[in-house]
């Protein structure tokens, strides 16, 4: 006989389930396994004390609930107190006699305990290292692909790749992008179709519902869900695996190590960056096909063997975005490249900036003497700083407010009329980001 009374247990259910807004409510259904996705309107709610104990059993809905508030997370007196009688007696039950009563909900799984089940699916630990409910481990899926569509991966997104083109079967050109996830059993490479998707943030945790699996691949479909979730506890190994799954490791080279590389060598380096060039275009011609005008920016770093030339093509120029003079950073996953006995580094498509240390923030008093390009979204141009001309990058917008000059076709005509101009400015690397105009 149960040492928790069905209908103590049934009543403080009720009064438990009635402090949850609805938000929360949802998130106790998301967290509960076996349970079906209609049982989230509100119409089930009053009759869900009754269907949890019936699915789980009295002693086993005691356990799931107590361990779902936690993830809610609902910790408060309120909930506690409501709570607090039936774990104290729950807890002289071994938890491998826990009663679950089986039986079959709106076509789900099965309820089952899983102590007393160690051939059923593991579910994915939780940060604190308890079991976290309707999930299934990353280990499970790997090994065992005849999942039921209603578990769930819980983990962290360690890499996450740029988007990929593909032509569907009718010749639709639609993008897909990969992510390694890991929680605590292992790594898995997931693809990932859609742009809906693409919210997804490396070093986020997230869970994902209704996965499309078979033996080559486990994929996220427009049909998926993904949703943030609470922490899992992801050992370094794991998270070190996981990062090679997408973007494979190469050696890290120092800049003339690497200039003495075959072409076509793949390498990572490091370097601060000491020159960086506005994003233009160029001509390129493909095998079998015409010449097509690409996206290039280029930029220099300098380690303490040398210097070289950087080339981000296409989409990895957006990569470039936030990059100052004067940043430390690591670039990886990109090529050698020889052409007229020189040898720079060409993005690769897997190619990641990673900064290490950003420039330095000063405050001077510069000369603005000469402009390179002006456009109405930002400005190169030639100052004297520290008795030495040197490049900067700022804002036209910034620009044309501390000077007074419209920004309009005739914004860098304007500017020259003017020259020299003096300024106070709050410079990072080569972006001046504050400017305050000085008489001259």
């Amino acid at each position: 006989m149960s040492v928790i009374q069905e209908k103590e247990w049934k009543q403080a259910l009720t009064n438990i389930l009635e402090e949850l807004d609805d938000e929360q409510y949802n998130k106790m259904i998301e967290f509960l396994p076996g349970l079906s996705r209609r049982q989230k309107t509100r119409g089930y709610k009053e009759n869900m004390p009754q269907k949890l104990i019936e699915h789980y059993g009295v002693e086993m809905s005691v356990r799931e609930i107590r361990d779902v508030m936690a993830l809610i997370p609902r910790n408060d007196p309120t909930i506690l107190g409501l709570l607090h009688p039936f774990v104290e007696k729950l807890s002289k039950i071994p938890e491998k006699e826990c009663k679950g009563e089986k039986r079959k909900l709106d076509s789900e799984e099965d309820a089952h305990c899983p102590a007393a089940d160690p051939k059923k699916s593991r579910p994915a630990p939780t940060k604190e290292g308890k079991i976290r409910p309707g999930t299934i481990s990353i280990l499970d899926v790997k090994s065992n692909r005849d999942i039921p569509d209603t578990k769930a991966i819980a983990g962290k997104v360690i890499q996450k790749s740029g988007l990929r083109p593909y032509k569907t079967k009718d010749n639709v050109k639609k993008v897909l992008f990969y992510v390694a996830v890991a929680d605590g059993t292992a790594s898995i490479k997931l693809t990932v179709y859609g742009k809906e998707h693409y919210k997804i943030e490396p070093g986020k945790f997230y869970m994902f519902r209704n996965l499309l699996i078979d033996d080559k691949d486990v994929r996220v479909t427009k049909l998926s869900t993904v949703s943030k979730t609470y922490a899992v506890e992801v050992p370094e190994e794991l998270e070190k695996e996981a990062g090679n799954l997408i973007y494979r490791e190469c050696p890290l080279y120092s800049v003339a190590e690497a200039k003495s590389c075959d072409d076509k060598t793949e390498v990572n380096v490091k370097g601060t960056v000491t020159q960086i060039d506005p994003v233009g275009s160029v001509k390129v011609k493909q095998q079998g096909k015409r010449k097509t005008t690409k996206k290039i920016r280029e930029f220099q770093i300098r380690d303490e063997s040398g210097s070289i030339k950087i080339c981000m093509w296409g989409e990895e120029t957006e990569l470039c975005k936030g990059l100052s003079v004067g940043d430390n950073i690591k670039l990886t996953n990109v090529k050698t490249n020889h052409f007229r006995g020189s040898v720079s580094l060409s993005s690769a498509g897997f190619t990641r900036i990673h900064k290490i240390q950003s420039a330095e923030i000063q405050n001077k008093r510069i000369e603005i003497s000469g402009i390179i390009k002006a456009t109405k979204r930002e400005t190169e141009l030639e100052a004297e700083f520290k008795e030495e001309v040197q490049t900067f990058v700022v804002t036209s917008q910034l620009l044309a407010k501390t000077f007074e000059i419209k920004l309009d076709d005739d914004f860098e005509e304007s500017l020259l009329e003017i020259m020299p101009l003096f300024a106070d400015v709050e410079i990072q690397g080569n972006k001046i980001t504050t400017m305050t105009r000085v008489p001259a």
